[in-house]
């Protein structure tokens, strides 16, 4: 189906969203029910066991686009409709470069999704035949999504604290001082973000995963959402195909203590009838989590997920995020996990990656330009 005048007024404004929105929003998934299948597999006790691999790929957003407001899905033509869009998109975008390509412009060049600018930084690095976000939306009690988090019922963020909102102005002239200048910007700054490699971020350290994939809570990202998952009676371990984050979950444990904190937090699960109900606290305070202001992660959020069986072949994962110090009021969200052929293959982040060494060169280089163009001017 293509886009047409026989489109409806929401899909023309969908239309107009950013592509990394669009991309997020198509939808060609089958449906799945929100009734537990008595059939599902069990361990010897009797508890569900989730023991398998998982594609939590999934092209619905986690915020829902604004001009929806309190809707929750879409219809089955207007799903069908930016599919179609968005197949069309990624057909275009995925032809290989012109060899004889001239070099790009002083920089970077534009790239079809701005969303992936952090990525490629605008020097057109991605394109579509390196992503692998999923193949479809999902739909839960046989509706499509409209987005991921479902509290606030408009789909949208808490509102942030005043302490989150300042943090949030401080990043955000810090991010855009840093946009494409090709300058050393930072030359006068006491500390520099290119000085030491342990200020760089985490992801790019291959330390974990970008987008939250490890979560807690686990999140969709643009490639890389394989996940296993192997269950005792005792443990969960959940592992994430990027950057082979393993999650180890205690059962009927307590917590640690709370001067004890890790990348993933410290996460103890309980069964709550055939769902598993992990809580996960004790966050490090330089934390790899997408929806915090900056890498200083409060130490009193607090993570809670389910589990549960929607059918034998499909997990629904739902959780709710209680941060304090950075929203006035706890969010939840949901989605699908479908059970997957695929195994989870090794994450060799930095076997053959120049980028660490190149970015520090490139920093070095920027700066004597600085200093060279600063001695010029004091002459």
């Amino acid at each position: 189906m293509t886009s047409s005048s026989s489109e409806t007024p929401l899909i023309s404004s969908l239309g107009r969203l950013s592509m990394a929105t669009l991309l997020a929003t198509v939808a060609v998934s089958s449906s799945t029910s929100a009734q537990p299948a008595p059939d599902v597999p069990r361990t010897a006790s009797g508890h569900p066991d989730f023991s398998g691999t998982y594609n939590s790929g999934t092209l619905t957003p986690l915020v829902r686009p604004r001009q929806l407001g309190e809707r929750m899905s879409l219809t089955d033509e207007e799903a069908e409709a930016i599919a179609q869009r968005k197949a069309d998109l990624y057909a275009s975008d995925a032809v290989p470069s012109d060899p004889d390509r001239e070099a790009p412009a002083v920089g970077g060049t534009p790239i079809f999704d701005p969303g992936l600018e952090g990525a490629s930084g605008g020097s057109g690095g991605y394109n579509a035949f390196y992503l692998d976000p999923g193949e479809g939306a999902f739909k839960i009690d046989g509706e499509w999504r409209t987005s991921i988090m479902v509290e606030p019922r408009d789909g949208q963020f808490p509102p942030l604290t005043d302490r989150a909102r300042k943090g949030q102005a401080s990043l955000g002239m810090y991010m855009r001082a840093n946009v494409d200048t090709a300058t050393a910007w930072w030359i006068n700054d006491p500390i520099g973000p290119y000085d030491d490699i342990e200020q760089r971020p985490l992801a790019e350290r291959c330390l974990l995963g970008f987008g939250n994939t490890a979560g807690p809570p686990m999140m969709p990202v643009l490639y890389n959402n394989t996940k296993r998952i192997v269950q005792t009676e005792d443990h969960v371990m959940i592992l994430i195909e990027m950057q082979h984050d393993a999650r180890v979950v205690r059962i009927d444990a307590e917590h640690g203590p709370e001067d004890v904190k890790s990348w993933l937090g410290d996460s103890v699960a309980s069964w709550d009838r055939d769902a598993l109900v992990v809580v996960t606290k004790h966050h490090r305070t330089r934390f790899g989590y997408p929806f915090k202001l900056a890498n200083d992660q409060p130490q009193a959020m607090v993570v809670e997920e389910r589990f549960s069986y929607l059918d034998p072949e499909t997990i629904l994962y739902r959780f709710t995020v209680d941060d304090p110090e950075t929203w006035t009021a706890p969010w939840t969200g949901e989605y699908v996990w479908p059970r997957s052929k695929d195994r989870v293959y090794e994450y060799a982040c930095h076997e053959g990656n120049y980028a660490m060494g190149n970015i520090l060169r490139g920093a070095r280089l920027l700066e004597a330009d600085a200093a060279k163009a600063a001695g010029a001017e004091g002459r």
